[in-house]
């Protein structure tokens, strides 16, 4: 029986093909929700004690049982029971079982809408605290491994042609800067899904005299969705918003990925991992695939339709909630796993990598050079387009010698990474989530 049901009457056979297709995977995602949802009730029978709706014996018996309900998730021991709708009934039929006619009481001044919103959005707080974690954890990788090959360089290419000199240390360095902006964007997720939207019962409110600065401060929220209506149209913006912050990171990856796969080739040979970090071919003995970084491209370039997706599910929808939100979760969550494997996947292997040296010693990389002998010869008095032509002349009449010395001071340069200063900006930007 549901808890929204009026009489335990079996209604048949349409009863239950239409559950089987309203509730779809959402039972399986329910799962991840259980701790927060009990965290939420916590919360919620404490106000309801503090405005007189629970005797102070009734919250003791209530939150006494809910702490134990909650140490059975933590456990792995809570499930949900055949016939039961979802988790929140789950909880509360529990909690009825154990300690009577109390347990009812606990969804006075809420309504299922405002009970998921925010378990969603102390479910969604605590992953994005995770996905900071894990980018924090590669960020630190990439800044370590610029440093220890800052001095190796490698040739840049613009069009996919030999560019400019370039190094390990700039290019790790770049991913590294990279992934700090992209946690701009995770700490402006957080900043929309730590607010608390309990209280706005179905999207109107409620009679109760509910205290709504009680619960916000009791489940560590900054501040509150403070419009009702507002606050259930948030449902869908707050995913959106991850979303982004997860798309941007995910192209932070995608692109470190390709980068990794061109070099690993043999007509590269930049980069090398050990051969139990690749794979072989059924029929080329020689093969050492870099699989792990062709998934994790393709992977995070799944995670990048993520805005878009759910842009389509929600765009269409009057204020007011409606069951087309149930899909954010079978969207969303999933995505947030891969991702965070996927950096944790990228960390590993470049602890492994080997980064080769004397790279542009090779005579097909001399003329990566001509544009430091153009500015030899600018900075010796020769106006830049003489010099520019002077050494263009001199590349066609094959009588260019490359100058084999680089020698970039500015900030940001292969001679000067500052590395230090993106550090810090890392740090100051994880101390707004972590």
């Amino acid at each position: 029986m549901k808890i929204w049901q009026k009489d335990s009457a079996d209604t048949g056979e349409w009863s239950r093909l239409i559950e089987a297709f309203t509730v779809g995977r959402d039972l399986e995602f329910d799962l991840l929700l259980a701790e927060h949802d009990v965290a939420g009730s916590i919360a919620h029978t404490q106000m309801l004690q503090h405005i007189g709706l629970l005797t102070a014996a009734e919250l003791d018996s209530i939150q006494t049982e809910l702490r134990r309900i909650l140490e059975d998730i933590r456990a792995g021991r809570f499930a949900i029971e055949p016939g039961v709708e979802d988790v929140h009934s789950q909880i509360e039929l529990l909690l009825t079982r154990r300690i009577g006619e109390t347990g009812k009481k606990i969804h006075s001044g809420r309504s299922r809408n405002d009970q998921v919103l925010l378990d969603i959005k102390l479910y969604l707080r605590a992953e994005i605290r995770a996905i900071a974690e894990a980018v924090k954890t590669l960020f630190d990788l990439l800044l370590q491994l610029s440093e220890q090959h800052r001095d190796k360089l490698l040739p840049g290419y613009t069009h996919f042609q030999i560019a400019m000199p370039s190094s390990f240390g700039l290019w790790f360095g770049a991913y590294a800067e990279s992934l700090c902006d992209d946690m701009e964007f995770l700490v402006a997720a957080w900043n929309i899904a730590d607010k608390n939207p309990l209280g706005s019962g179905a999207g109107y409110g409620s009679s109760f005299p509910l205290d709504r600065a009680m619960t916000t401060e009791l489940l560590g929220f900054s501040g509150m969705n403070y419009n009702v209506v507002y606050a259930q149209m948030t449902r869908g913006k707050t995913e959106k918003a991850l979303a982004m912050a997860m798309s941007c990171i995910a192209a932070t990856l995608s692109k470190l990925a390709y980068d990794v796969c061109l070099y690993m080739n043999q007509n590269f040979g930049f980069l090398s991992f050990p051969d139990a970090l690749t794979t072989g071919s059924s029929i080329m003995p020689h093969k050492k695939n870099p699989d792990v970084f062709e998934l994790i491209r393709a992977k995070c370039n799944r995670i990048q339709a993520l805005p878009n997706e759910l842009t389509l599910l929600s765009n269409n929808l009057p204020s007011g909630y409606h069951r087309d939100m149930q899909l954010t979760k079978e969207i969303l969550f999933p995505a947030i796993a891969e991702l965070k494997n996927c950096a944790g996947m990228t960390a590993f292997m470049l602890q492994h990598v080997t980064v080769k040296d004397g790279i542009l010693n090779d005579e097909k990389y001399r003329y990566l050079f001509s544009v430091e002998a153009v500015n030899a010869q600018v900075l010796a008095g020769v106006p830049f387009r003489d010099a520019y032509r002077n050494v263009g002349q001199a590349i066609e009449q094959g009588a260019f010698i490359p100058p084999k010395e680089v020698q970039h001071t500015h900030e940001g340069s292969i001679g000067n990474l500052c590395n230090e200063a993106i550090g810090k900006r890392m740090e100051e930007v994880c101390g707004k989530i972590l």
